[in-house]
C-alpha cells in the first residue's frame, strides 16, 4: 500500500470481490474505452506476473516453500505459472491432511486420482450421506484452495465387493448318486 499499511484478510477479501466485480461490468461493457481498460489490466497482470517469477527465480527453495503457502502468494504463482510445487504434491498434501482430520472420527479418505483437471476421491464417513456430502465439500475446498487450476473434485464410486463364498463350496463335488452316467 502507498501508505505502508497491509490490508488484513477480510480487507483483502473484499478487495478481491470488489476487484472480481469491476472487472465483470468492466469486460460487458461496449465501446473502445472498455476495451483498452481490460487490456490495460491483462498488461499489468502480466508484468507483475513476471516481478513475482523473478523473485522466485531468485528465492532458494526454502523460500518459495514459505511464500507458496501464503494462500494469496500460492494463487498467483498458480494464475502466473510459478509455483514452486506440482498440482499433484499441493493436492495430496491437502487430502493427507483432511484425511487425518477424517480418521480421528472413524472416517476415511483417500486420493484416487487426477485426470483432466478433476481430482478423483475415495470417501468413506460414519453417518448419515449428508455428512459425507459435507465433508466432499470440505475436502473439495481444501483441494481446490491449494490447486485453483483444477476443475472439480468428485468422488469415486467403488463397486461393491461380491459376496462372500466360502472356499469349501467352491472346492466341493457334488457327487452323483450310484448308477447315474
Amino acid at each position: 500500500m502507498a501508505d505502508g499499511t497491509r490490508l488484513d484478510e477480510a480487507s483483502l477479501t473484499a478487495r478481491l470481490a470488489r476487484l472480481d466485480g469491476l472487472l465483470e461490468r468492466l469486460e460487458g461493457t461496449p465501446g473502445p474505452t472498455a476495451r483498452e481498460a481490460v487490456e490495460a489490466v491483462r498488461a499489468l497482470t502480466e508484468v507483475y506476473g513476471e516481478a513475482l517469477a523473478r523473485i522466485l527465480d531468485r528465492a532458494d527453495a526454502a523460500l518459495a516453500g514459505a511464500l507458496a503457502e501464503d494462500e494469496l502468494l500460492g494463487h498467483l504463482m498458480v494464475l502466473h505459472g510459478v509455483h514452486p510445487e506440482p498440482v499433484e504434491t499441493r493436492v495430496t498434501r491437502a487430502v493427507e491432511r483432511i484425511a487425518g482430520e477424517l480418521r480421528e472420527r472413524g472416517g476415511d479418505l483417500e486420493l484416487a486420482g487426477i485426470e483432466e483437471a478433476v481430482v478423483r476421491v475415495r470417501l468413506a464417513v460414519k453417518g448419515c450421506g449428508s455428512s459425507s456430502a459435507g465433508v466432499l465439500e470440505a475436502v473439495r475446498e481444501a483441494v481446490l484452495g491449494v490447486a485453483p487450476e483444477l476443475q472439480a473434485v468428485e468422488q469415486v464410486q467403488d463397486a461393491p465387493a461380491p459376496a462372500f463364498v466360502p472356499l469349501d463350496t467352491l472346492t466341493h463335488r457334488v457327487r452323483q448318486p450310484q448308477g447315474a452316467p
